[in-house]
């Protein structure tokens, strides 16, 4: 199912492997009670990746708990693994770089101090329904 964006007139250009794992990341999140989940394909604005997953976690636990089970089901359902992680000592932003898909997940205060989805405001969402795969 190819990728859309949400913002009227924005098309996507991300890679649709990246996209594909971009949902399963999101779905992974979700399943865990991660909140505020965006996709934001950057692929038009940045070199390195194509895709950018943006989730926030209640507590550094809870953060924790959600990247790792993105990891979990992105390994286990598309074989792959993270090239780089950061953060994960503290639990306040945990960045899972996959090359041309980045995972950042947040704690709530520190995702409101760098809203990263103001400065990569140029980027065109993907879409992706919370609700659904939360069920």
């Amino acid at each position: 199912m190819p990728a859309t964006a949400s913002q009227e007139g924005m098309t996507i250009s991300a890679d649709t492997e990246a996209a594909a794992a971009a949902e399963a990341a999101a779905a992974a999140i979700a399943g865990k009670k991660g909140q505020s989940i965006a996709l934001l394909d950057v692929s038009r604005l940045v070199v390195l990746t194509d895709v950018f997953v943006i989730a926030t976690g209640n507590s550094n636990r809870h953060v924790k708990t959600l990247v790792e089970e993105t990891e979990h089901v992105l390994k286990a359902q598309l074989g792959r693994r993270p090239l780089r992680r950061e953060g994960e000592d503290h639990g306040r932003w945990v960045l899972l770089d996959y090359g041309d898909l980045v995972v950042h997940v947040f704690d709530h205060e520190t995702r409101m101090y760098y809203d990263l989805e103001r400065l990569w405001a140029d980027a065109p969402r993907l879409e992706f329904d919370q609700v659904a795969a939360e069920a």
